[in-house]
């Protein structure tokens, strides 16, 4: 399976609870986003990104309309196992995949994720009959810390598999997994690290500033209107490093993702930020943009632990 430089994330799509909604403040169906897919096609960009908890299989649905009417073995899936919105049956696990198979119209999910660490010990060993199966082709764990993903593995090395990816927040605001040694681990152990969140949601995108800011009342409105005024700095920055590539900022901020050798997912609501991540992808820093962009970010102050996280360092 070989994995593009980036990831499309349909986190926005649809709507309900933890949907495109509530969360990014978006309502957008099929009709909208089938020429979103039809350019991500066209770009060679086929990896995407969703789960069963985004606006309760909406996203999922969604996706699945656009995957039916391509060759499977076009696009990679990657999805989602959500420990909170589990039924309480000893097969809950297969119960919500085969809920996202359906939804998604396939038999196989490419990479499937447990969503975050409720319960290493419960939910982990649930993942052996799916890999053993066929059902998933490799597994992932999303929202672990070091100490997690290091006994998630040995839970899986005990039946012979192996975690094969990890999906953490990471960017210019948020590096808490690479100071853990998490970005070390993974290459150490050939272990792909899927960054969430790269442009925060927007606010590095130079889209938003105090005069425009985000949405009321929804979740990325409240984590981040207050810090506008803190963010102007990197953002500044990230539209000068641009201007050496004609860039935008979210390219700059995706490309410095790359850089760190991560696989950020980018989420994607329009057809031309399918045509601004294929762009990033082949945007190159060098080690002192690199540095002056981390050393901004972390003088922002901005702290963007969001509800579901913790700290991973």
């Amino acid at each position: 399976m070989t994995l593009p430089k980036i990831a499309l994330g349909a986190w926005s799509w649809g709507v309900g609870a933890a949907g495109g909604d509530q969360v990014f403040g978006n309502h957008l169906f099929e009709e909208e986003l089938k020429p979103v897919f039809e350019k991500a096609v066209e770009c060679g960009l086929n990896l995407w990104d969703t789960a069963a908890v985004y606006g309760e299989g909406t996203s999922e649905r969604i996706l699945g309309n656009f995957v039916k009417d391509v060759r499977r073995d076009s696009v990679i899936i990657s999805t989602k196992f959500t420990p909170q919105i589990a039924g309480s049956s000893p097969d809950a696990m297969q119960e919500m995949i085969d809920g996202s198979k359906e939804r998604l119209y396939t038999d196989v999910i490419d990479v499937y994720w447990i969503h975050n660490p409720m319960d290493v010990e419960k939910w982990t060993p649930d993942l052996i009959p799916l890999a053993k199966s066929g059902q998933i082709k490799t597994i992932g764990v999303s929202n672990h810390n070091l100490a997690e993903i290091k006994r998630a593995n040995e839970i899986l090395a005990a039946e012979g598999l192996k975690i094969s990816a990890v999906q953490n927040h990471y960017s210019l605001l948020h590096r808490s997994s690479e100071r853990a040694g998490i970005l070390d681990y993974c290459k150490e152990n050939g272990i792909t690290f899927y960054s969430y969140m790269v442009l925060e949601q927007g606010a590095l995108t130079g889209r938003y500033n105090e005069t425009n800011p985000f949405p009321e009342g929804t979740g990325r409105g409240e984590a981040y209107n207050p810090h506008l005024k803190e963010l102007k700095a990197l953002i500044d920055e990230l539209k000068l490093i641009g201007t050496r590539f004609d860039a935008s900022p979210a390219q700059v901020a995706t490309a410095w993702a790359i850089a760190k050798g991560t696989l950020p997912i980018i989420g994607v609501t329009k057809v031309n930020q399918v045509e601004e991540a294929a762009k990033a992808a082949r945007i190159e820093l060098t080690a002192d943009e690199i540095s002056r962009l981390e050393r901004l970010g972390d003088e922002t102050g901005v702290h963007t632990l969001r509800e579901w996280e913790k700290e991973m360092d």
